[in-house]
């Protein structure tokens, strides 16, 4: 008999190399660089120069027939903002997940919530994160808080895609089980076939909605209507993340509780929901409003 489901690639490992172990302090200590690690440094790294790309494209910022346009915001100032986004994404998405997902530890193990290193980020959390921190860098610059995001939102799905890979090398955030022949068999799932829900969030969350945002910017100047980027990005998530969480395993401390009070509604639709409706009346107000010049 044909076993279902595909084996999760054993030659794919959580570490890239490790460092060490070596003597410190008296004691032994060993330095792996992770994929989701080194994720997160291609996701920004890439985004960041994506944004500078859009920035120098002073085209994209007016629709006005013939006129050339100017961008409102420096490539000098997307460099001092790639700062406060790592702090933003970072800090965002850490307190987010023990916020939403996994609040015990606020008083269980309260160091614990700084060891980022072992993993636990939440998207949602990491997108307050950056919100803010565009919010108070555009304020203290003088610049539309929105046209800043709309530059952010257009590079997020880079992230996105990267993140989601990580995941799935990582043998995490697997789907709850399937037949389908293409499921995969993860260690960490008990060898069952399941579907690969980092993969379908990759194609969804990153490729798709990337070239989305991709198409809005560069066919129809998007960037010359303040918050129509932001809004197609958070109806894209959102919409993405709700479909998805009808595939995606919720985490194992948490199943009970969805079952028992939420008639299994996942905390991930819970929070995209409103991050959709969002989305909308960003869209609608982007098309209300004329758009705004090119160098405001």
């Amino acid at each position: 008999m044909i076993e279902a489901g595909l084996p999760f690639p054993e030659w794919l490992q959580p570490n890239i190399f490790t460092i060490g172990p070596v003597e410190l302090f008296g004691r032994e200590w060993a330095f792996p660089l992770r994929w989701y690690a080194l994720a997160y440094i291609a996701g920004l790294l890439l985004g960041w120069r994506y944004v500078l790309m859009l920035v120098r494209r002073d085209r994209l910022w007016t629709r006005e027939p013939g006129a050339k346009g100017k961008s409102p915001i420096s490539p000098e100032a997307v460099d001092d903002m790639f700062i406060w986004a790592v702090v933003g994404v970072i800090a965002g998405g850490r307190l987010g997940y023990v916020l939403f997902y996994d609040t015990s530890l606020i008083w269980t193990n309260p160091l614990q919530i700084l060891m980022t290193w072992q993993g636990g980020m939440s998207f949602h959390g990491g997108l307050i994160g950056v919100g803010l921190a565009i919010w108070f860098f555009a304020r203290s610059r003088g610049i539309g808080v929105l046209r800043l995001a709309d530059l952010f939102a257009a590079a997020t799905p880079i992230g996105l895609f990267f993140g989601r890979i990580a995941n799935f090398v990582n043998g995490e955030l697997w789907g709850r089980q399937t037949d389908l022949p293409w499921a995969i068999r993860f260690p960490a799932g008990d060898y069952v076939p399941r579907h690969p829900s980092q993969l379908y969030e990759a194609l969804m969350e990153g490729l798709i909605l990337f070239a989305v945002i991709f198409a809005a910017t560069w066919r129809f100047k998007s960037l010359s209507r303040p918050g129509m980027n932001t809004g197609l990005f958070l109806v894209g998530y959102g919409v993405s993340r709700i479909l998805l969480e009808f595939v995606r395993a919720p985490d194992e401390h948490m199943q009970a509780l969805y079952d028992q009070y939420t008639f299994g509604i996942t905390m991930g639709m819970m929070l995209s929901v409103p991050m959709a409706l969002a989305g909308l009346w960003l869209i609608r107000l982007a098309f209300k409003t004329p758009a705004a010049p090119a160098t405001a």
